[in-house]
């Protein structure tokens, strides 16, 4: 059996698990799903303080325009925020600051498009 390396070469023999709550899962996989890297990139990277650079593909802007589309919903369903959720705000100033990113990387991308439904589209 051959030995499966990553991306450098290096193989990756050691396994290293943690336990999280719910509300720690869901943040990570919105997380995780928006920079378009797989978990274990993402999570090694966090935890050796390196940058996460998001590369825009298919697959993260699904992942984005999904994280939208509930955070709009759930804005819709609110009536004002609390401290309770702080990872409600923590996703949309993740998604704030990958769309910005992807905003100077290319400009046209984001033009002129909307996947969000509106409440009035009379106006």
């Amino acid at each position: 059996m051959e030995k499966s390396l990553d991306y450098k070469g290096r193989w990756r023999n050691h396994t290293v698990a943690f336990r999280v709550s719910d509300e720690e899962a869901k943040l990570l996989n919105d997380l995780v799903a928006l920079s378009g890297l797989t978990k274990q990139d993402y999570i090694t990277r966090r935890l050796l303080c390196r940058d996460v650079v998001v590369q825009g593909n298919p697959r993260m802007y699904k992942a984005l325009k999904n994280q939208m589309t509930a955070i709009y919903e759930e804005l819709k369903r609110m009536e004002s925020i609390s401290p309770d959720n702080d990872e409600l705000l923590y996703t949309l100033q993740v998604i704030a600051i990958t769309l910005d990113g992807l905003n100077r990387e290319n400009p046209l991308l984001l033009q002129g498009q909307s996947h969000f439904p509106t409440e009035n589209k009379e106006d």
